[in-house]
């Protein structure tokens, strides 16, 4: 799984680091037999799932799909002139952003401290941490870290005077100051300046403060809205035309040439696209922030994608999958799944049984749904003429990833059943 990134955007020596790392029992679903090696080495055994002594529960990412993705949204963005800077804290795996670099993303997002220590840590250089910092000890870090690295770029969000004064007493007068855009929120949304005039004032007050740089506007419309009926969609629409205009509002505000305009999750960036490029009054970096388009899913983002939605897009396909051994039947309807809420995403949608593998090793297609999740098991109600027996292997789908990867420590990628790689996470 290699990749052509420029060494400036992410430490490959770094990255590469992460295949000298010793397996041990410390990583779920691994075999036994390949504790003590590195993880580059297990990788290159290209170990078979079923065959060579991995366990379940175990989640999985399909090569394939991986490279469709990151090829699709790279060609996506590019098409309509608009720079990405996926979220990292769905994978937070600095192996995946390396590619997601590779394939020409501008950036990486974080959402706190702790996030933005293991991308600098990798080497990240262009960083958006879509949130306030107020923290103090987090601020002082990060002044340090600005202070010893002239090439690390870095804005997060500010969306009251209180908290640009936070920052202003934590900082001081530091030796680069902390770039910031004014977020803009919604009633009913998450954080952000709920009207244009409370935004002005946030700006007006980032200007004045001598440890911090007003570099632009950010937001998020995901949080307005859960579907694509129109009137989902024309919520998103007004909220993105009330961050355009509050970027146009505060044009002579703005302390750098070219002021970035970001907004956009994994459901909506096409509408974000078009609101945030196009013309523009003055230069603006217009920067996505979609960070679950890598992996995508078979739940709610399947059902949302506007990959998915737009006749004639190519759509981005689910590398995601879970593998769950059948470990009791005790009725004719039932069988429970060695997998739980501590392995599997449940947030957005239950896992969804797709393919079951039998001792034999045949495949086929699986009539069932899991109806329920404990920690550590699975309820898979089997529709009327379909079994199951004890032993058999069950493959499901998963929604959300952004609550699957935190699970698991260490994923294998695979080429059909065939590990050929092994992502390392950092949560």
């Amino acid at each position: 799984m290699g990749c052509n990134v420029r060494s400036e955007h992410v430490d490959l020596d770094a990255v590469a680091a992460i295949r000298r790392e010793r397996v041990d029992w410390r990583f779920k679903g691994l075999p036994a037999d390949v504790f003590g090696a590195t993880v580059g080495e297990v990788a290159d055994r290209r170990l078979d799932l079923f065959a060579d002594g991995f366990v379940g529960p175990l989640v999985v990412l399909d090569a394939a799909a991986l490279e469709h993705n990151l090829v699709t949204m790279e060609r996506w963005c590019a098409e309509r002139g608009v720079l990405l800077a996926p979220h990292g804290k769905t994978t937070m795996a600095p192996q995946l952003f390396a590619r997601q670099l590779a394939h020409g993303a501008w950036g990486v997002t974080a959402a706190n401290t702790s996030q933005l220590r293991v991308y600098r840590a990798f080497g990240v250089r262009r960083v958006l941490l879509a949130n306030q910092l107020v923290d103090p000890a987090g601020l002082r870090w990060l002044a340090g870290e600005l202070a010893a690295d002239p090439d690390f770029e870095f804005a997060c969000w500010v969306d009251s005077v209180a908290a640009v004064d936070r920052m202003t007493e934590a900082l001081g007068t530091p030796e680069r100051p902390v770039d910031v855009l004014v977020e803009l929120g919604a009633p009913g949304g998450r954080t952000g300046a709920r009207d244009q005039a409370t935004a002005v004032a946030v700006a007006r007050a980032a200007l004045a403060s001598p440890a911090l740089r007003l570099a632009g506007v950010g937001g998020y419309e995901g949080a307005l809205a859960h579907d694509a009926a129109v009137e989902s969609l024309s919520a998103v629409d007004r909220y993105l035309d009330d961050l355009r205009a509050l970027a146009i509002g505060i044009a002579d505000l703005f302390e750098v040439d070219e002021p970035i305009v970001t907004a956009g999750g994994s459901a909506y960036f096409d509408q974000v696209a078009v609101k945030i490029t196009g013309e523009w009054p003055f230069p603006v970096r217009p920067v996505l922030r979609s960070g679950a388009y890598i992996t995508h899913d078979d739940g709610f983002y399947r059902g949302i994608s506007p990959l998915g939605r737009t006749p004639g897009a190519e759509p981005f396909r689910s590398a995601l999958r879970a593998w769950a051994q059948v470990t009791s039947h005790p009725q004719e309807d039932l069988a429970l799944l060695t997998l739980g809420k501590r392995d599997a995403s449940f947030d957005e949608g239950l896992p969804e049984p797709q393919v079951v593998r039998g001792r034999d090793g045949v495949e086929r297609p699986l009539d069932a749904e899991v109806t329920a999740l404990n920690d550590q098991h699975a309820f898979l109600a089997l529709r009327r003429g379909e079994d199951v027996e004890v032993g058999d292997w069950v493959a499901l789908g998963l929604s959300h990833p952004c609550t699957v990867f935190d699970k698991w420590q260490l994923i294998p990628v695979v080429e059909g059943t065939t590990v050929v790689d092994l992502v390392r996470t950092y949560f």
